[in-house]
């Protein structure tokens, strides 16, 4: 033990605690990319280094005040004055070496400390149209996860606190990427991965691509969300940091509802306990064939199906990292691992979801009628756990990485509704009944990467990566039972209006594999730097999606006193001598139709080229190749259609891409671009699966004759950069649709949607972007910065011939019904603003935050069912930090969401009538307080 600690303690000892650092990156201005082997000296002094393969360079100094000079040969030298080191400081001195023109460049105090600027010089420099957030942006946020983080980013809004829209458009238009390769989602309903399971502590930064590029994955439209981990650090570095957060609508509330909990819960994942206890296959006896063996059947699943009334508990969460860099001779050896841990409790008193149509009987009637109303209470407890380890090697032209990234969640939710259900499509009786809901998800995914790049003495370089990942997604004895109320307030249970006692098990299991080649070649045309850039990519996606669901049927049919508990309580079962009880239903067998297995295979090739027609105007050109083909195994409800390993989808496609640059200045760019980006059904919507939500009591139906969309985009930017983080951005956009897949209704089952491709649709859309000191008011408030990015964007899908006969069969007297509708999942603005205050001679920052998005098409309408439409949700959060010591290596922070108590939202809309309500939450506010130490 004690060799270990020893171990320890040289991982985490600096060789002299009383000196500092000062490190950064230099960067070669005619090619825009790190510089390597560049030599950093220290004037009148034999100190001195040379920074690495990624353009990296440090060096240990004692406190003082020091000259940098930098230099290589074929570039002009530049010398940093007044460079002051204290006492186990991190100063950062980032530079730009350009080709000869000046014996010398000599600029003062240029130290830069804030990490943002760092990001916008990657805005700066990049060759495609992207925005960012650096970690220290995400941090002064008050972001615990990147959901919370990526909505300062202009163009960007998150929707039900996971899942990131770029400009407005949906998941399906939105591709997420985990440094710089592909993720597979946690969730067969979404088409990408949800972006809370993400902490903040793993980050080094998130870059919003949008503008299309050879070397970029063809499906994506509004934007790539890359994922940047951290590398390793230049020095030693471990951090701490521990938080809580309290609502008042959520914690400390003994009317909270919850599943009963197993031992293995607070870690994120089933101990075991709520497995299906049978056997898939099992022959289940009738009750006519008098088996006992039902009756243990029956006994042999968990009799609990209410949820449990509890005390609700506040959310907590820790968070710790560790790295180190080593010399190795001429080489490098760097270390990162990092944890995680979050437990959160929510609770929704009152939620509603609501299923509204129109009067199909008499087109006069504009009221909407209720096909099925829920009102209750709803509490989970989510569970995050994850775990970063990372080790890089660096040769001097070459670098080694390999990351493992794990991520555990487990989520318990337990549910009681009070129903209504109408008896008619015209307005006929109401039906009352009670519905009660217990369910746990248990999700995780593990990636892998490896990677290299080498660097060759004749300008080529070779980069390369291999990453295979897992996700499991499991939902684990979802228990639905409703029961009926009569008139004279008896309850049973009533199959044909609202179904029987349901037990759900769902498994997903997704194995990805990713594997890149990347080749550059720097070259020159008429003596201006340009760039040839080719590569190969192979992405295969397997999917396995299982349903397992059994039924519990009654006789005598009536529930004692209406408690759901009754129903599978011993003295209740189904025996041989009673006959009578409940029992588990013969007709239980395995259903193919339930299930699938899915296989996706992207094989792509790029060839692109960069170079300067003038000085200052730079175009990149590209032409991608991909072939998409995806594979179906399993059959219809009926079993007439039967699929094995069915190719339902073969394409290959050419995707060209153009990017043009003008360098106005130093400062300022002028860009354009145009891209063939597409969009592709998933594993679900590309199936006859039939997949039941029993929280909202809904059921999605995939549609095997899907097919992907094509859109063509066109990007124009303006960019002014200043100096610390300064940026004026305006941007303009278009896209047009071709054959867009749309979520929708079914026109007679408003509890049934399916995916279909619907028309055509273009997309115009304005944003604007400002960060700015409120200096250039008075010098007196230099400590505030202001930022905000605003979005506009108009939608128009034209419908298909078909949803357009099925809107005008429906109309209302009076009702014009037009061919063009908005485009699902499209935004028409978005808005993100703060104000931020540091006083670094107090140690204090505090910043206000707002976000909005405007009323979104969230599911389309077929006929006799409305549009339904997100809300607007204003966010207003506020945080605030202290630091304790003068370096700034502890802190104390104070945050505050939602302080204008904004509710979740989504309405109906139809002619004549005021906005119905399709869903509602009352989230509350959240105060936390949190604490980090780095040591």
């Amino acid at each position: 033990m004690k060799y270990f600690g020893l171990l320890f303690f040289l991982l985490f000892t600096s060789l002299s605690i009383s000196q500092g650092k000062v490190s950064g990156l230099i960067m070669d201005g005619e090619y825009d990319e790190p510089m390597a082997f560049a030599n950093v000296i220290v004037k009148d002094s034999s100190i001195g280094t040379t920074s690495d393969f990624d353009g990296k360079y440090e060096l240990s100094l004692d406190p003082g005040s020091y000259t940098l000079i930098f230099s290589f040969v074929g570039y002009s030298t530049i010398e940093i004055t007044d460079v002051t080191i204290s006492e186990e400081s991190d100063e950062i001195v980032n530079v730009t070496l350009l080709t000869n023109m000046l014996d010398e460049v000599v600029i003062s105090t240029t130290v830069r400390k804030n990490t943002e600027s760092a990001v916008l010089d990657i805005q700066k420099k990049s060759t495609v149209m992207l925005d960012g957030i650096s970690s220290q942006g995400i941090k002064k946020a008050g972001a615990s996860n990147i959901a919370g983080a990526v909505k300062a980013v202009p163009g960007v809004s998150v929707q039900g606190g996971k899942y990131v829209y770029v400009r407005g458009l949906g998941d399906r238009y939105t591709k997420s990427i985990l440094n710089g390769v592909d993720i597979p989602g946690l969730d067969p309903d979404r088409n990408t991965i949800q972006m809370d399971i993400f902490p903040t502590n793993i980050l080094e930064n998130i870059i919003v691509i949008k503008s299309a590029a050879a070397e970029y994955p063809a499906d994506f439209t509004g934007g790539v969300i890359d994922i940047v981990t951290k590398d390793f650090p230049t020095k030693r570095e471990l951090s701490i940091s521990i938080g809580s957060a309290y609502n008042s609508k959520m914690h400390f509330n003994n009317a909270f509802l919850i599943g009963e909990a197993k031992s293995t819960d607070f870690l994120g994942f089933d101990n075991g306990a709520r497995d299906i206890p049978i056997d898939r296959y099992q022959q289940i006896p009738g009750t006519f064939a008098n088996d006992p063996l039902l009756t243990q059947l029956t006994n042999s699943f968990d009799p609990i199906l209410k949820a449990k009334n509890k005390t609700s508990m506040n959310d907590f969460s820790f968070g710790f990292t560790a790295g180190n860099q080593f010399d190795l001779n001429d080489d490098k050896l760097g270390f990162q691992v990092s944890m995680s841990y979050k437990n959160e409790t929510s609770f929704y008193k009152n939620r509603i979801d609501n299923r509204l149509k129109k009067d199909s009987n008499d087109n006069s009637v504009l009221n909407l009628v209720t096909d099925r109303l829920s009102v209750g209470d709803q509490g989970s407890n989510n569970v995050i756990l994850n775990a970063l380890a990372g080790l890089v090697y660096k040769r001097e032209r070459s670098k080694y990485k390999f990351n493992m990234l794990h991520i555990q969640n487990g989520e318990n939710t337990g549910a009681f509704f009070n129903q209504q259900a109408s008896q008619g499509t015209g307005g006929g009786g109401i039906e009352q009944a009670t519905k009660d809901v217990v369910l746990y998800t248990q999700r995780s995914v593990t990636n892998f990467l490896l990677n290299g790049t080498h660097s060759f003495e004749n300008d080529w370089k070779l980069e390369w990566k291999v990453s295979p990942s897992l996700s499991n997604v499991f939902d684990k004895d979802h228990k639905n039972t409703a029961l009926y109320i009569n008139d004279e307030g008896n309850y049973s249970i009533q199959p044909s209006s609202f179904g029987y006692p349901t037990r759900t098990w769902r498994e997903l299991k997704e194995i990805n594999f990713s594997n890149q080649l990347n080749v550059l070649k720097k070259y020159t045309i008429k003596e201006n730097p340009a760039k040839l850039k080719f590569g190969l990519s192979a992405t295969i996606k397997n999917r396995d999606f299982e349903v397992d669901s059994y039924f519990f049927k009654a006789n005598p049919n009536n529930v004692v006193d209406g408690n759901a508990n009754n129903i599978l309580a011993a003295q209740n079962i189904w025996t041989v001598d009673s006959g009578q009880g409940t029992f588990l239903d013969s007709n239980n067998i395995y259903q193919p139709s339930n299930s699938y297995e899915g296989e996706q295979t992207i094989f792509a090739a790029y060839l692109a080229n960069e170079f300067d027609l003038f000085k200052s105007f730079k175009t990149i050109i590209g032409i991608r190749a991909e072939q998409f083909e995806s594979y179906y195994t399993g059959q219809n409800q009926s079993g007439t259609a039967v699929f094995n390993n069915s190719k339902i989808i073969s394409k290959l496609d050419f995707y060209p891409s153009l990017n043009l640059i003008y360098k106005i200045n130093e400062n300022s760019n002028f860009r354009t671009s145009y891209s063939l980006t597409t969009a592709r059904p998933s594993f679900k919507e590309a199936s006859k699966a039939q997949i039941y939500d029993a929280i909202t009591d809904r059921l999605y139906i995939g549609n095997i004759d899907l097919k992907p969309s094509y859109i063509n985009n066109a990007d124009i930017r303006y960019e002014i950069f200043g100096n610390k983080g300064d940026i004026v951005a305006i941007s303009g956009f278009y896209k047009s649709f071709k054959d867009p897949i749309e979520l929708t209704f079914f026109a007679q089952a408003p509890q049934q949607l399916t995916s279909k491709n619907l028309g055509s649709a273009e997309v115009f859309g304005a944003e604007f972007e400002i960060r700015k000191p409120i200096n250039f008011i008075s010098d007196d408030i230099r400590k505030w910065r202001f930022a905000l990015n605003a979005s506009y964007i108009s939608s128009s899908l034209e419908m298909s011939d078909d949803e357009f006969l099925l809107r005008s069969n429906s109309a209302r007297v009076g009702e014009s019904i037009s061919n063009k509708r908005d485009l699902q999942g499209q935004s028409p603005y978005l808005i993100n603003s703060n104000l931020e205050y540091l006083n670094e001679s107090t140690g204090f920052q505090y910043g206000f935050y707002y976000n909005v998005q405007g009323p979104t098409l969230e599911v389309v309408g077929t006929g006799y069912v409305p549009d339904v439409y997100t809300s607007p949700f204003h966010s207003l959060n506020f945080t605030l930090k202290k630091f304790l010591d003068k370096n700034g290596k502890s802190s104390i922070s104070v945050k505050a969401k939602n302080l204008l108590n904004n509710k979740k939202e989504s309405v109906y809309e139809s002619f004549g009538i005021s906005d119905q309500i399709f869903s509602y939450r009352e989230i509350g506010t959240e105060i936390s307080i949190g604490y980090s130490v780095k040591f």
